[in-house]
């Protein structure tokens, strides 16, 4: 009777687990599981809707053949490569001025800088426009003081509307990265500091050989999520040229590129399925690398 009675219970609440957590799993296959799978199948495909017909491998073939997605690729590379080693070290930096016991008004620094990852981004699109347009105040101030003679067009000519997209994109989440620093700064015994001090360690042997390798984890953590954020950049991109990736297609992205190729120009679905994926080996691929930079050599 006691064995029947235990194994009724196991059902009844295996049956309720499960019950319990069926509307996740059903939105997981929905807006998750369902568009990999359907992205897959598309990207065999050209066309759209009824036109669609089966292409096999050629989107494939067409990537090495299609100039936009080219440079797509490339102004992608450029912005992980530059942008994400900035916003990681001034993040770090931040973060250990913040963690300053010295420091006044460190909560009010901490939030401003801060406060730009939870800023509307239609706001800060059209502040950064008006900042950074021929007569906006940037280039008043840089030629106040007289580093540059003439005013630079950072939206009409193609390295310096690069340069704005790192500056956006750095604006908006060194902050987000900074937190995360600041917090594990926050954690670490103060004793360790102390015994080295007394020892005679110079603050920056304290800083490169005590605080980074106990910070190990968490750079880890900020690279890859800022990887991730740089390889699928859209939204600075999109808000600051209009959607158009410009000038000359300066600064279009590869998700920039998948949603001009499914809304903007002639809909190829099949082809912007295909770009898609490139994002996906892309993510993977780095995030590996740096998996494997970090691991434990002992």
């Amino acid at each position: 009777m006691a064995t029947a009675n235990t194994h009724g219970l196991k059902r009844y609440y295996d049956v309720n687990g499960w019950l319990f957590i069926a509307p996740a799993l059903i939105l997981i296959a929905t807006f998750l599981v369902y568009p990999i799978f359907r992205s897959l199948y598309l990207s065999f495909f050209s066309g759209k809707g009824m036109m669609m017909k089966f292409a096999g491998f050629g989107n494939i073939v067409r990537l090495s053949n299609d100039p936009v997605f080219l440079k797509a690729l490339t102004n992608t590379t450029i912005f992980f490569v530059v942008q994400v080693p900035i916003m990681i070290l001034l993040a770090l930096m931040l973060a250990s001025l913040l963690n300053t016991e010295r420091l006044k008004f460190s909560g009010f620094f901490r939030t401003a800088i801060f406060l730009p990852c939870v800023a509307s981004l239609v706001a800060y699109s059209v502040l950064f426009k008006s900042m950074f347009s021929v007569d906006g105040v940037i280039n008043q101030a840089l030629m106040g003081i007289g580093l540059i003679a003439s005013p630079i067009g950072w939206l009409t000519e193609p390295f310096w509307a690069k340069v704005l997209v790192i500056i956006a994109i750095t604006w908006r989440w060194t902050g987000y990265n900074m937190i995360f620093y600041l917090a594990a700064l926050q954690n670490i015994d103060r004793s360790i500091y102390e015994a080295a001090r007394i020892d005679g360690v110079p603050a920056w042997a304290r800083f490169t050989y005590l605080t980074v390798p106990m910070l190990k984890p968490v750079i880890l953590f900020t690279t890859i999520i800022s990887t991730i954020g740089t390889i699928q950049l859209f939204d600075e991109v999109y808000n600051l040229t209009e959607g158009k990736g410009g000038p000359a297609d300066a600064t279009i992205t590869l998700s920039l590129y998948i949603y001009n190729l499914t809304f903007r120009y002639m809909p190829s679905f099949g082809y912007a399925a295909t770009v898609s994926y490139v994002i996906v080996v892309m993510v993977a691929v780095l995030s590996f690398l740096q998996f494997y930079a970090a691991r434990d050599r002992t």
